[in-house]
């Protein structure tokens, strides 16, 4: 079969239908439109064409321009970042049926608005915040002072300060001894703290008392009366004087109270004389000497303020102040401050021990106070009895050396299970 050879002029002498040049090169429409708006967008053109429409290069179509790759790379990361944070038509609408605007959608951080109302009958401030019911509770750390009942509330993070109970006990060798530190020591292990218990033994502490005290688990201070006793009437009264001596000393503050260790004590007392500003004093429940009769020593009283006095012995009736020793209670910064108190003397507050028995509650009563109304009544209308005086002494038993009872049974009987 013949074949024709035609003579094909050079490239750069010839046009071709779509008006280029090249011969391999086809214009898109989208190519058209660049083309017909280079002019006026000429940088854009120049850019887009650049990402998007490249020209290959025959000669090096495997090359590509790294600076292209990276043009491509942040614009994708552009277009992407935008899409993902704008929110979808969907959320604009759930945002107005809620009653947000469009100004209320925002990326800055703004601290939630809190709702705080304060109730009179609330310990604490409530934080309320009700768009979305929830209910939080303040914490608020330091002392509040309140009056009334004062309480611990570790729940709100409250810590009321409880005033501090310094209880006096003088005590000395006898048979029921260990009976009774151990009962009342047992009720003051009950009492809120902080409780003080100083306890005064005649000439020598003994080992068997400060044991008693160390197992206690309550905080105390063993002191020795180092008194002649051949020079005094009552030892009790020189056992109290040492103890004061050593709350002037060392200007302890709290509640001083006469506590000996063969009365019977109600909790519900040392809860009451906390609230002593001065100095309280309450009714005693007493067992007469012939132990056939109980009477009552001690304030009557109209509310808080005292009217007048119980007695029922006729050799007492001279006394101020009819009070039992454990019968009153009082601050002990009356024996080391007394400016605060405006005190006519700094002479120091003792119990007397010149005086009949009997009569050194009220010669000591009247150092403190001058009259019944410098007296508070507790509890209101003294209505209540919280202590008893007992006078249950045990003189004809022996004291046991080491207060250890040797075994006195001929014969023990085992128990039946």
């Amino acid at each position: 079969m013949a074949s024709i050879r035609r003579t094909l002029s050079p490239y750069g002498d010839r046009s071709y239908q779509n008006g280029s040049n090249n011969p391999f090169s086809i214009q898109s429409s989208s190519q058209k439109l660049l083309s017909n708006t280079r002019t006026t967008l000429s940088p854009l053109h120049r850019f887009l064409s650049g990402v998007f429409l490249q020209k290959h290069n025959y000669k090096k179509s495997n090359h590509f321009s790294l600076r292209k790759w990276l043009y491509r790379c942040v614009l994708f990361f552009l277009v992407g970042f935008i899409l993902g944070m704008a929110p979808f038509n969907s959320d604009f609408n759930e945002l107005k049926q809620q009653g947000l605007s469009d100004s209320d959608f925002s990326f800055e951080m703004k601290p939630q608005v809190v709702n705080a109302e304060k109730n009179e009958g609330d310990i604490g401030v409530v934080d309320r915040r009700k768009e979305n019911h929830m209910v939080l509770d303040a914490v608020e750390l330091g002392v509040v002072e309140r009056s009334g009942q004062d309480v611990t509330d570790r729940t709100l993070g409250y810590f009321v300060p409880q005033k501090q109970l310094i209880v006096v006990t003088p005590t000395y060798n006898r048979a029921l001894q260990a009976y009774f530190l151990n009962r009342l020591g047992q009720v003051l292990r009950l009492v809120r703290q902080p409780v003080l218990w100083i306890v005064v033994e005649m000439n020598a502490a003994s080992m068997e008392t400060a044991d008693i005290l160390r197992n206690m688990g309550i905080m105390y201070r063993h002191l020795v009366c180092t008194k002649n006793s051949t020079d005094m009437k009552d030892r009790g009264v020189h056992q109290r004087n040492t103890a004061l001596e050593h709350i002037e000393r060392h200007r302890l503050d709290g509640i001083v109270y006469f506590a000996d260790d063969d009365n019977i004590y109600s909790l519900d007392l040392f809860e009451s004389i906390r609230k002593i500003s001065r100095f309280g004093v309450w009714p005693v429940g007493m067992l007469a000497q012939s132990k056939n009769k109980a009477i009552l020593e001690g304030p009557v009283c109209n509310g808080s303020q005292v009217i007048g006095w119980h007695t029922n012995e006729k050799s007492k009736r001279l006394r101020r102040f009819h009070v039992d020793m454990s019968g009153f209670a009082f601050n002990s910064t009356i024996l080391w401050d007394p400016k605060r108190w405006q005190r006519a003397t700094s002479d120091p507050i003792r119990q007397l021990d010149t005086v009949k028995e009997g009569f050194q509650e009220t010669t000591f009563i009247e150092q403190i106070v001058e009259d019944e109304s410098h007296m508070e009544g507790i509890p209101p209308s003294c209505y209540m009895i919280m202590n008893w005086h007992l006078h249950l002494e045990a003189r004809e038993l022996i004291y046991p050396k080491g207060w250890l009872l040797q075994k006195n049974l001929d014969v023990v009987i085992p128990s039946k299970e």
